[in-house]
């Protein structure tokens, strides 16, 4: 299985199934957070079905078929070569939705960590913002 971490190729779809539904495209390598669990769907949000409240609404064999569906649309509107499914939640689907793989939660550590390592690109549209201070500011005592 290929690490989350160094995945270097077309697109990837990161989908977490737990608390909520997680969610990031890696494109050419670079991480791109994005928030599809917020999206709205049926009378809710994607994570209010496919996180830990749907499961507990719904039960296991209709919050899997939920899955499927999400993932399904997900796809079709995102146009992934590889789809990543992990989180703690994963662990209840008997089987991936078709085309999918399971990842493992190290990889998220794995990741999570890179993002730490490395520090924010600052803009320069950013810089030009009101208030905006480049500098490391002293304490005020």
């Amino acid at each position: 299985m290929q690490a989350l971490g160094s995945y270097r190729g077309g697109k990837m779809l990161f989908l977490g199934l737990g608390t909520g539904l997680g969610s990031a495209m890696i494109v050419n390598g670079i991480v791109e957070p994005m928030e599809l669990g917020h999206l709205p769907y049926k009378k809710g949000t994607y994570e209010d079905y496919v996180g830990n409240l749907g499961l507990e609404r719904f039960g296991k064999k209709r919050w899997r078929n939920l899955v499927e569906d999400v993932v399904e649309r997900l796809v079709a509107a995102l146009e992934p070569e590889d789809v990543v499914i992990g989180g703690g939640n994963v662990i209840h689907m008997n089987k991936l939705p078709r085309g999918c793989r399971a990842g493992d939660n190290a990889d998220a550590f794995i990741g999570g960590f890179r993002m730490w390592d490395d520090p924010p690109q600052t803009t320069h549209r950013a810089r030009k913002k009101k208030g905006f201070v480049a500098r490391k500011r002293r304490a005020r005592t």
